[in-house]
């Protein structure tokens, strides 16, 4: 049977584990709430943004960009958004997993990945799954400026013939406590006959159809690579907070569990002493 030194000892070690798991709960709850706010605010630009370019494509007829070419998908380059860093339950396994799975139904194309975040990039390197960039402690560079660097990356070789597709790997923010992998193409571009249910407004627009396209359909790609990873950046405060919330409230349990064998130890050690004294008393008398 254990020393009550010893539950004590592994008592205080738990305690001190939940302090640091309730401070990282708060740490996640405050990020939690800019990194909503600015979800909330990039999705109705990044809807209206679509809407437009579909309009001016279907009225100008400009469907022949090169951005919106299809092209049998011989060499395709998959976009992951993990995090750097662990601790929020199965963010990060979940994308994983779903990566591979991508990968392992593209059998007949070269399938190249494009990592962001450590935790992708050590987990799809143990699977010797081929890589073709890795940008790592880039969690305080989740932002615009990555995005864009991220798009002009991609855009580069698409344009070039490298890649014949590229595609993105995220987890979509739902909820503090619910998000959802979500695999969407990112070039070429979904052509605008495709997109039916965008309403077709009528938009006056200049110099030319040609040099508008040129313009706006890169930016629609940096676009929804900001809102992947404002996305991303949101899932994953919420999938920490969560974690550290259960992994609290589990330190809690288990040092009242603790708590009460440790007094169950010391009531039998104190019934043991009285039981010798007594019978010490007796075996004089």
């Amino acid at each position: 049977m254990a020393k009550t030194q010893d539950i004590r000892r592994r008592i205080r070690s738990i305690q001190n584990t939940r302090q640091l798991t309730k401070a990282m709960k708060m740490v996640s709850a405050a990020k939690l709430k800019r990194a909503t706010a600015a979800v909330v605010a990039a999705r109705p630009y990044a809807e209206h943004m679509h809407a437009m370019l579909v309009s001016i494509a279907g009225r100008a007829g400009a469907d022949t960009h090169p951005l919106l070419e299809v092209r049998p998908e011989r060499r395709v380059e998959v976009v992951v958004l993990t995090g750097d860093k662990g601790l929020c339950g199965s963010f990060n396994g979940n994308i994983v997993k779903a990566a591979l799975r991508f990968v392992e139904s593209m059998r007949e194309a070269e399938v190249r990945a494009h990592i962001v975040g450590k935790r992708g990039r050590d987990s799809l390197r143990r699977l010797r799954i081929p890589m073709e960039r890795e940008r790592v402690d880039v969690s305080r560079r989740m932002d615009a400026g990555l995005a864009r660097e991220i798009a002009a990356d991609v855009l580069e070789r698409f344009l070039d013939g490298r890649i014949d597709a590229a595609y993105l790997v995220y987890n979509r923010f739902r909820s503090a406590i619910s998000h959802t992998v979500s695999i969407e193409r990112l070039l070429p571009i979904e052509r605008p006959e495709a997109a039916a249910d965008v309403p077709s407004e009528d938009y006056i627009y200049e110099p030319d159809a040609a040099t508008l396209f040129d313009r706006l359909l890169p930016r629609s790609v940096e676009i929804q690579l900001h809102r992947a990873i404002l996305e991303s950046v949101a899932a994953e405060h919420g999938a920490r907070m969560t974690a550290m919330d259960s992994a609290t409230r589990n330190a809690g349990e288990l040092i009242d569990g603790l708590t009460l064998h440790m007094n169950r130890v010391r009531q039998a050690a104190i019934t043991t002493e009285i039981i010798e004294v007594v019978s010490g008393a007796a075996a004089l008398e």
